[in-house]
């Protein structure tokens, strides 16, 4: 499976600089050529508002504003970019986690530390099977997956690895 992921405005976030450091190899080793970096959430809203990225990379635990509070001000029907896909990092894998960021509006949620492969799957993901959006008094993002996606994608000839990631088949 292959994503052309050279036009798109990549934004990273997260307070180490090692770790944007380390994404942003990988983003360049997958074609990446605009990738943006920001330190922190509030670093990041400065930069969005001159530059909206097409694509957000975010850690959720941060100083000044952590990813959870900048994914709820992105995920405001009208905000700049509401509609772009972000992918959520975080060491704390909690199950609670997980599920909040969903609640957040995040499209994918990756654990730490971060490998290029998964990284590149919840990429083409976003790209290749974008989720309409939906908004209710208590939520506005990307419409949750179905409990039976697995089996539609399957029945329409798009295969899923073991974490429901589209793989590519061989004949």
């Amino acid at each position: 499976m292959y994503i052309d992921v050279a036009p798109l405005d990549i934004m990273v976030i997260d307070d180490s600089a090692y770790m944007r450091r380390i994404v942003s190899a990988m983003l360049r080793g997958f074609g990446a050529r605009r990738i943006h970096e920001a330190e922190d959430g509030a670093d990041a809203l400065e930069k969005i508002e001159m530059q909206p990225p097409d694509m957000i990379i975010v850690d959720w635990v941060m100083p000044v504003l952590d990813g959870a509070e900048l994914v709820k001000l992105i995920r405001q029907p009208n905000f700049v970019c509401a509609y772009v896909p972000i992918i959520m990092l975080s060491g704390h894998t909690e199950r609670s986690r997980v599920l909040a960021s969903s609640k957040l509006g995040v499209n994918h949620f990756l654990s730490k530390p971060v490998s290029a492969k998964a990284l590149y799957n919840r990429m083409a993901d976003c790209i290749l099977y974008p989720r309409r959006f939906v908004s209710t008094d208590e939520y506005f993002g990307p419409e949750p997956r179905s409990q039976n996606e697995g089996q539609l994608r399957t029945q329409i000839g798009v295969a899923l690895d073991e974490n429901g990631m589209p793989v590519e088949q061989t004949g």
